[in-house]
């Protein structure tokens, strides 16, 4: 069953609040959508909602970090990270706090909100933050894996958590590390490197692509920071060219992590699909299929790769 990654935010608060973590929560008006309410409904005094206030929501969270507290921090990508990105920097980060930004709905997939609600910028925003972590899951049980990761490990995470349902991947007791890419379809003629919302459509232009004699590799990249280093090398290695692809600007993201991985330890071609500029309204399918992200724009990217 396909469930959206934001499904396992609230849902996994409380496993780990069940399991002994010293777990809270700060959202910024969005319970319902960012689904932290289900933390406050079981238990109400883990949840504080500050209202539309991002800069407070992060000066909330630090202070309760301060006491002892794991707190996680939901709104929308773009205001979670945007609008309250030097608290994030400057509180958060420089002092190595245990706050988790987990934000829902990022990417192009957000749908009919459109541009200003599409953030396109928070991978670039949070990975050049100095000890953060940035992890971009797959699927449900991967964004479960996740946040269960983040509350376990001391310091700063983001977690990007998106809006639309995705096919299942990986199973109930799916772990990872900090360091976490996985090849998901073996090849050898071009690896995929994908993350979040890509890595099913990767998985589906792989498909597209067999009956033409293009053997495609298919790499969840799931953690943006670090890289899993050997994972990723290993594949540009066996297959001599990369295809990256994110709902996520090109310009600091997922693939521009890749790439500047390979070129300094293992130069390859790599192509970097993903945006550009601005998004717009749509439906979250008419979005990747016009910015060509769904498995058939993927697809023509990769053809476009290997010169065919």
């Amino acid at each position: 069953m396909a469930k959206a990654t934001r499904a396992a935010f609230g849902e996994t608060l409380v496993e780990l609040v069940e399991e002994g973590f010293d777990i809270m929560a700060v959202d910024a008006d969005l319970c319902g959508s960012t689904t932290t309410g289900k933390l406050g409904a079981s238990y109400p005094d883990r949840l504080v909602d500050v209202g539309i206030a991002e800069q407070n929501m992060i000066g909330v969270a630090s202070g309760l970090a301060l006491t002892g507290r794991t707190v996680f921090t939901a709104s929308f990508a773009v205001f979670g990270t945007g609008r309250c990105w030097e608290q994030i920097r400057n509180t958060v980060c420089d002092s190595g706090l245990d706050v988790k930004v987990c934000p829902t709905h990022a990417g192009i997939t957000v749908g009919a909100d459109g541009a200003t609600h599409q953030a396109l910028e928070d991978i670039a925003l949070m990975r050049v933050l100095p000890g953060m972590r940035v992890l971009v899951p797959a699927d449900f049980a991967s964004a479960k894996a996740a946040i269960k990761l983040a509350a376990k490990t001391p310091g700063p995470f983001y977690v990007r958590l998106g809006r639309e349902p995705l096919p299942e991947f990986y199973g109930d007791d799916f772990t990872c590390d900090v360091a976490f890419a996985n090849v998901v379809r073996e090849g050898t003629d071009v690896a995929i490197m994908a993350c979040g919302v890509e890595v099913a459509q990767a998985f589906e232009a792989a498909k597209i692509l067999e009956p033409e004699g293009i053997s495609a590799e298919v790499v969840d990249v799931m953690s943006v920071k670090p890289l899993d280093e050997e994972t990723i090398i290993a594949s540009a290695a066996k297959c001599g060219r990369v295809v990256t692809v994110e709902e996520h600007s090109i310009y600091g993201g997922m693939g521009s992590a890749v790439a500047e991985l390979l070129s300094e330890k293992h130069p390859v071609p790599v192509k970097r699909l993903g945006m550009t500029g601005f998004g717009q309204s749509g439906t979250a399918a008419e979005l990747l299929a016009h910015y060509g992200l769904d498995a058939a724009g993927i697809a023509a990217g990769v053809r476009e790769a290997l010169g065919r």
